[in-house]
């Protein structure tokens, strides 16, 4: 009995100290981004792209690129985050309307972003599509696109930036530029009624954590965002399939109910902290980080789960007399 209590404290004694070393690792290896710094987010006219703008803008000057697909609405970004941080000037903020499902689109952005500041301290790959149905209604070319703008449109973006990155002379410490992929907890276990989505999330996730893994010694950093759900104004702009409003009730009452999701406000500073500490990953929301790690240690069990869901809560596919 004696010797079982000593090893269950021996245990306990090395877990803490093993959390204290780590997280006195990450406070001594905290970069905060100087002041000029330049970051470029995808996607970054609205809702989650937005509120990282505006989060980095925060705390001190920095220059920023912008990217959507629309320049009206990257105006109106324009006219919010000026407002909103009267230390930025209109020439601090430039916009790229790019359709980045073209690679020679996120080739055009990076190009255009060097052109205009000379570096890139931060690329931020936020820029997404969601199609909502059962999966045998889904055509081939829902999955295509998911995966032109969810996964390839980050890894055009970044194999264009790439070069430059490691090269670039760093602006402090040691760290020559950061890439920041936010992929998603569909990117961890399959969500039912999003295939697509999550298919071209769990190519993000993979790609970004081995990135990580090779650019680390080079003074890249990569971090994958793994976020759960949240109220991003994004669920207004999904596409739905099957039995359309069936399928629009469950995912917007999913998406913007308090208490199990998220502000992007919120996401926003978690992402910024994360940069700033060096993070190789972050999941956002509890039920994010409790399901990524329950998928992780018992898929078969999430799947299952995750059948009875798809089998009992959500809407049928419509079936044709």
């Amino acid at each position: 009995m004696h010797n079982a209590i000593y090893w269950i404290e021996l245990i306990a004694f090395i877990i803490a100290l093993l959390a204290l070393s780590l997280g006195v690792t990450r406070i001594l290896g905290t970069i905060r981004l100087p002041a000029g710094a330049v970051v470029v987010v995808t996607g970054g006219s609205r809702g989650l792209g937005l509120a990282i703008a505006s989060r980095f803008a925060k705390s001190h000057p920095v220059r920023l690129v912008l990217t959507s697909r629309h320049m009206d609405e990257l105006e109106q970004a324009k006219t919010t985050l000026l407002a909103r941080h009267p230390h930025l000037k209109p020439e601090d903020i430039h916009l790229v309307a790019a359709d980045l499902a073209q690679p020679t689109e996120c080739q055009r952005l990076i190009a255009d972003s060097l052109a205009c500041f000379g570096r890139i301290d931060v690329l931020i790959n936020n820029a997404a599509i969601i199609e909502v149905g059962p999966a045998e209604l889904l055509p081939a070319t829902s999955f295509e696109q998911a995966m032109q703008i969810n996964f390839f449109a980050a890894f055009h973006t970044t194999w264009a930036a790439l070069p430059h990155l490691l090269k670039q002379q760093p602006l402090v410490g040691s760290r020559r530029a950061a890439i920041v992929n936010i992929a998603s907890i569909g990117g961890k276990m399959a969500v039912p009624h999003m295939l697509p989505y999550t298919a071209a999330k769990f190519a993000l996730v993979g790609f970004s954590e081995g990135l990580h893994t090779e650019l680390h010694a080079k003074d890249v950093l990569v971090t994958t965002v793994c976020p759960g759900l949240m109220r991003t104004g994004g669920e207004a702009h999904a596409k739905f399939v099957g039995n359309v409003e069936a399928e629009r009730r469950w995912f917007m009452f999913a998406a913007t109910k308090p208490v199990i999701t998220t502000t992007a406000t919120h996401a926003a500073n978690k992402i910024y902290r994360a940069i700033e500490l060096n993070r190789a990953e972050i999941t956002i929301t509890p039920q994010a980080w409790f399901a990524a790690r329950i998928a992780g240690l018992m898929p078969e069990t999430i799947q299952f789960a995750n059948a009875l869901t798809n089998r009992f809560i959500l809407p049928k596919a419509p079936v044709d007399d």
